[in-house]
């Protein structure tokens, strides 16, 4: 090869890569993503069962919690009351324009049909899709897909033999080439099978996984990870561009049986005024039960 035809090819590798690492959300899809106001998040995982702090638990735990919680959580684990198109249909009713799901938080369990592990909701007593079934009725009924997705997996670090920690070198996709292939083939699966609008991506860091978003579909906005996403907080006046502000109702993320504070009403609506006009989004959180159900003071 000449030296004439080595440059060009420098060049034109150096002009993707170039390319390849400013992908953004499209202007025209940050715009829509404004005009939503609303949604809903939904936090729900195998550990609903517990009433404790979502996926947390795991970390600091014995040797023992952590083998129950990996091991026997999933056999006990039978939302059977859980209703894809009631869900929708509430969402819907509340005036939501968009709902974000937890397909996978940070124990690593997945809510959908995916061949990368076992750990997931088909290999419970339940055995059905989960996501699936909600993409479905949002769908129907004229609701935005949102999936929230984490890329720092506890159910690898314990495969792997590392500390359970969201802090640790090795839980996070910069560090751990073995987690990040993974998550990008989780990433491929929920894309490629439930085509989604928005993804939200749970992690201290992200190497390129937003970037591999945008590659694979161009058509979904990434919030956190691309956007300013606060929790539990609305900022002091208005931020440019695009924002969310991610809210429980009560004080937990997850289902809390017992002892949970909920905002009332005038104090939600309250604060999606402030949200909007600040040009933000509210995207308000509620908590399953372990059957599916939505408990009756988020409902």
């Amino acid at each position: 090869m000449s030296l004439k035809i080595k440059y060009s090819v420098i060049v034109i590798l150096l002009t993707t890569l170039s390319a390849f690492s400013q992908l953004k959300n499209k202007p025209e899809l940050n715009e829509d993503f404004m005009d939503m106001g609303f949604g809903i998040f939904v936090h729900w995982s195998l550990d609903s069962q517990l009433g404790s702090v979502i996926s947390h638990s795991l970390v600091g735990a014995s040797d023992d919690y952590v083998n129950k919680y990996f091991n026997e959580l999933p056999k006990t684990f039978f939302p059977d009351k859980f209703d894809a198109d009631e869900w929708a249909r509430l969402f819907k009713v509340a005036g939501a324009e968009y709902v974000v799901f937890t397909a996978k938080h940070h124990n690593g369990f997945c809510m959908w049909d995916t061949k990368t592990t076992d750990f997931n909701i088909m290999n419970t007593p339940y055995g059905k899709d989960i996501v699936g079934q909600l993409v479905k009725s949002l769908r129907k009924f004229d609701l935005k897909v949102g999936i929230y997705f984490s890329p720092e997996d506890f159910s690898i670090l314990k495969k792997q033999g590392h500390l359970i920690s969201r802090n640790s070198k090795m839980s996070q996709v910069t560090e751990n080439p073995e987690l990040l292939a993974y998550d990008k083939k989780q990433i491929d699966e929920l894309i490629d099978n439930y085509s989604p609008d928005i993804m939200f991506f749970d992690s201290f860091k992200k190497a390129d996984i937003v970037q591999h978003v945008h590659a694979k579909d161009p058509n979904i906005v990434v919030t956190r990870g691309e956007i300013k996403t606060p929790e539990q907080s609305i900022p002091g006046g208005a931020m440019p561009g695009p924002w969310e502000t991610c809210m429980t109702m009560g004080t937990q993320w997850q289902y809390k049986p017992t002892n949970d504070v909920y905002k009332d009403g005038s104090e939600l609506i309250e604060k999606l005024i402030e949200i909007r006009a600040k040009g933000g989004n509210f995207l308000m959180n509620i908590g399953p039960k372990p059957n599916g159900e939505i408990p009756i003071e988020q409902e």
